[in-house]
């Protein structure tokens, strides 16, 4: 099943509160933490996570754009995050992190940026529970898709078949009704959609639409 996270980088910074309960039917709410060191823009960190949590039923899905994830990571599982991605180019113990971050209850995932291959983490996967094929350069939203991450999105599907995992496969950056379709059938089956959702003039009928457009051309296994 499809599983569709709006971007709250794309929401009213000024309304989080409301702009959580309009998208209330989507699977998990992604949070874009960054730091103006790892990416080149800062957004927001714990207290308005930990704001968040009070405020919404649907879980947070925390992605990490920051240098020191070894650090900062398994707070935002410790504080309540559902899921909590880091960045590969930046931790320094990956296996360790991950391991933290499971132990405080929370999914372990792990982001690579456009450029960076998946194949020389292929021992990694078995310590995750979610892989993040980022498909913009991490750091702003509203950027156009890169086709180029389509193939290295099959690729990843193919190890976490090969291996047996139950691994969710996430992309996100330039998600929409016009690209949600190509992310799916190239293996993809978390979907994080910000100008999409937000932007729309209903973002719950925008989420519902997206994950009937995901579920129409996802491949069974084994495929």
């Amino acid at each position: 099943m499809a599983q569709i996270n709006p971007s709250i980088l794309s929401a009213d910074f000024a309304r989080l509160a409301e702009e959580a309960r309009a998208v209330e039917g989507a699977d998990w709410l992604h949070v874009d933490v960054m730091d103006n060191h790892f990416v080149p823009n800062l957004t927001l960190g714990l207290p308005v996570v930990e704001s968040l949590l009070r405020a919404t039923d649907t879980p947070l899905d925390c992605h990490l754009m920051i240098e020191d994830p070894d650090r900062w990571a398994p707070r935002y599982a410790e504080v309540g995050a559902g899921s909590v991605t880091f960045h590969i180019e930046a931790a320094a113990a990956p296996v360790r992190l991950a391991r933290e971050i499971r132990a405080q209850g929370a999914r372990a995932s792990m982001a690579l940026r456009p450029a960076t291959p998946v194949e020389p983490y292929e021992d990694l996967l078995p310590e995750l529970d979610m892989l993040l094929i980022m498909t913009v350069e991490p750091g702003f939203g509203g950027q156009a898709f890169l086709d180029l991450t389509l193939p290295k999105i099959r690729r990843a599907r193919r190890l976490i078949e090969r291996h047996g995992l139950d691994l969710w496969l996430q992309v996100d950056g330039g998600v929409s009704e016009e690209t949600i379709e190509r992310c799916a059938e190239a293996g993809a089956d978390v979907f994080v959609a910000g100008s999409a959702v937000y932007g729309a003039q209903d973002p719950a009928a925008a989420v519902k639409s997206l994950r009937a457009r995901a579920e129409a051309v996802a491949p069974t296994p084994g495929e």
